[in-house]
């Protein structure tokens, strides 16, 4: 079958490598569709750990093709969505139900072979069903989604909380959906994009804002602006420097400012320690998708969260190596790669 594999850091190629069979306890899947994510281009770069050679694509869905021994939820032509994130189970966080940061986690993808390619094999516990009738392409975005509900259950957004959403890429504008469901009653989506913040409008932003146009902290928080005082919740979904130091100094007193975006591994911000006691805001983290990915996979199928709005354009295997190696278009939200070309 046809793969994209990094073979090392800088090197990603399409290479025709062996069907994979499906052992005991897991289900031989045939890729309908995989997203590029950020993560990929950093995992190229040699800037997020990874273990090459790997096939990367960690946001995939596919159909059933074949189960191994054991499998019992799970039969040929079902379709699924597979959660990439592997925890052993055993370790001291996994006992504490934080299985996000298992000190042994492997990723499909990432540290296993993963979706960039005609078929992935899978364990059957991190497979959840999808309706037949679903759009094969939407399932692709169980797994930022479900990224995206871990950060949301992080902040406790409460009905009638402000919010703001730093990015307008796919996880800025998930969480923005979701913010929206949580009963959030006033939501500001920042980005450049000016296309971005159209369809962030039409997806439930209260209001967006150009950060090239002035001082966006100022625009934001002042008396006469957007969100005078800041927000209770800061989400900020776009890994880049200038919107990691944003992020908590657009929170109100008392207020949260959640991590979301990926920054490459060992680069660093500057943050006011006492800036952050004074006000008393909370700065955390949200690291993948711990026990989130079946209730993306619910919001997907019912339709609650729109995605279609989101696909920028899909390409072929062949087209994949040039799409993760170089940096995503103007405008473009997602990428997704199908295998089938149809």
């Amino acid at each position: 079958m046809k793969a994209v594999r990094l073979e090392a850091t800088g090197k990603l190629q399409l290479c025709e490598i062996g069907k994979p069979v499906p052992g005991p306890g897991e289900l031989l899947v045939r890729i309908e569709a995989c997203g590029i994510c950020g993560t990929d281009r950093h995992i190229f770069h040699g800037e997020f750990p990874s273990k090459p050679p790997v096939t990367l694509g960690h946001e995939f869905a596919g159909i059933v093709e074949a189960v191994g021994s054991g499998v019992t939820d799970f039969l040929p032509g079902m379709r699924v969505t597979g959660n990439p994130n592997i925890s052993c189970g055993g370790c001291e966080e996994c006992r504490r139900g934080r299985v996000n940061l298992c000190r042994k986690l492997q990723a499909i993808g990432i540290h296993r072979d993963g979706g960039f390619a005609e078929y992935v094999c899978m364990p059957e516990s991190q497979a959840f069903a999808l309706p037949t009738d679903l759009d094969p392409l939407h399932g692709a975005f169980c797994e930022p989604l479900a990224c995206c509900i871990h950060g949301v259950d992080l902040a406790g957004l409460k009905t009638g909380a402000s919010v703001i959403v730093l990015g307008g890429g796919v996880i800025g504008l998930l969480t923005l959906q979701l913010a929206r469901l949580a009963g959030a009653t006033r939501i500001v989506l920042v980005t450049r994009s000016a296309e971005k913040r159209r369809l962030a409008e039409s997806l439930g932003a209260t209001a967006t804002a150009d950060p090239g146009d002035g001082d966006i902290i100022a625009r934001i928080i002042a008396e006469d602006g957007l969100l005078p005082g800041g927000a209770d919740v800061v989400f900020e979904c776009a890994g880049v420097a200038e919107t990691m130091q944003q992020a908590p100094r657009l929170a109100r007193r008392g207020g949260t400012a959640v991590i979301l975006g990926v920054m490459p591994q060992g680069a660093t911000i500057e943050v006011e320690p006492f800036d952050l006691l004074f006000r008393e805001v909370a700065l955390i983290s949200s690291f993948v998708n711990p026990f989130t990915h079946g209730r993306a996979a619910d919001l997907i199928a019912s339709g609650r969260i729109k995605v279609e709005p989101l696909i920028s354009r899909r390409i072929g295997l062949d087209e994949a190596p040039e799409a993760i190696t170089n940096p995503a278009r103007g405008g473009e939200i997602r990428v997704l790669v199908v295998p089938d070309g149809k």
